[in-house]
């Protein structure tokens, strides 16, 4: 069947179809993406602004017909961070469904984490052993550990690279106080998770999604998305920590004419980096594998787990 999985999140709204049915591999019939920028959106009381929301609307009613012309029958659609915790988000839910008819699913950010380990447990399979998956969004960064397909633990910190360059990197580029500050910040964060992680003992295999860390492995040497899901991606804790000063001293013009950064990103790629340099460190990280499969694809896994089942 061809399923849509329909992805508010907190810098994209994205529509992705698939064919699939249980036991098989969800393979890729189309991708739809706007830009939306929520988590920027919002104003002075936590709120998405009524140009916001009506930004929300068209776009949701755009996916809505793409999913129609690429023959979806199942659409799968859900909210993270920037609805999550926006002070008006049951407003906007309402408001989606009556212009839609579109039921967003705000997804926790425990769940977010659960299901892309979900998602990046099915893609490297039982011999990767016990994982550690990071993934960084623009509202959030999620941490998971676990031997089985649900985690043994699982954080969800308020650390998104869109997020904390609207609140804490203004300049172009970044003033080096401001650099600090956010440095400081974020590793204040994570440390304070660390030991739900370090009980467990060492990862056998350490693993990122998202857009952040597929950039940051381009441009420090990992092949091009061109090249195929089937190539191996690595970052290198040294070769980001060689990268972090460089970043932060260029422009957002500058980062955009980086191999792999894309314009609507290069803004968010300093705080990005600090927080993958952070995570890196603080969990003991030499080297991680950039995995293709992240939260919508675990969304789709979980509803073929479900078909499955009944």
């Amino acid at each position: 069947m061809r399923l849509g999985v329909l992805d508010v999140g907190s810098n994209t709204v994205h529509l992705l179809v698939v064919d699939a049915h249980p036991g098989a591999r969800p393979l890729p019939a189309h991708s739809h993406k706007a830009e939306l920028r929520l988590a920027q959106l919002l104003d002075g009381n936590g709120a998405i602004g009524p140009d916001g929301v009506e930004k929300l609307v068209d776009v949701v009613q755009d996916a809505l017909q793409a999913a129609e012309d690429k023959g979806v029958e199942d659409l799968l659609p859900f909210a993270t961070s920037a609805v999550r915790e926006a002070s008006n988000a049951d407003d906007v839910l309402a408001r989606v469904k009556a212009e839609t008819g579109v039921e967003l699913q705000v997804l926790s950010g425990a769940e977010e984490a659960r299901l892309t380990f979900l998602a990046v447990r099915r893609w490297f399979g039982w011999s990767a052993g016990k994982l550690l998956v990071l993934d960084i969004g623009g509202g959030s960064l999620e941490i998971a550990y676990g031997i089985d397909e649900e985690p043994d633990t699982a954080v969800s910190l308020p650390l998104g690279a869109g997020r904390l360059t609207a609140g804490w990197l203004p300049g172009d580029p970044p003033s080096s106080d401001d650099i600090r500050a956010l440095r400081r910040h974020v590793r204040a964060e994570i440390a304070r998770t660390v030991g739900e992680f370090s009980r467990f003992g060492a990862p056998d295999h350490v693993v990122a999604t998202s857009k952040t860390f597929k950039q940051l492995a381009r441009i420090a040497g990992a092949a091009r998305s061109a090249d195929g899901l089937y190539v191996q991606r690595e970052l290198k804790r040294g070769s980001l920590q060689a990268w972090v000063p460089r970043l932060a001293a260029m422009t957002t013009a500058q980062r955009s004419a980086l191999p792999g950064v894309s314009e609507g990103r290069s803004g968010q790629l300093v705080a990005g980096a600090l927080v993958a340099e952070a995570a890196m460190d603080l969990l003991e990280v030499e080297n991680l594998e950039v995995c293709p499969w992240a939260l919508r694809e675990g969304v789709i896994l979980r509803r073929l787990d479900h078909m499955g089942s009944a």
